[in-house]
């Protein structure tokens, strides 16, 4: 899970970099995916340390 939360984060980086070098409605629908893309990734690694934090306590 972590490689996909870190994959996630790097991916829309560069989704944000190439939405803005588009125009008009495609490039501001490519930041909002780049977005979503971010903030799935950060979900994914606050879940996997929550998991490992479960594991711990066990």
């Amino acid at each position: 899970m972590k490689g996909i939360g870190i994959s996630l984060i790097v991916w829309g980086c560069i989704g944000i970099l190439f939405g803005l070098q588009m125009f008009g409605d495609i490039g501001i629908a490519c930041i909002w995916a780049s977005v979503a893309s971010i903030l799935a990734g950060a979900g994914f690694l606050s879940v996997n340390k929550q998991i490992q934090n479960l594991w711990k306590q066990k």
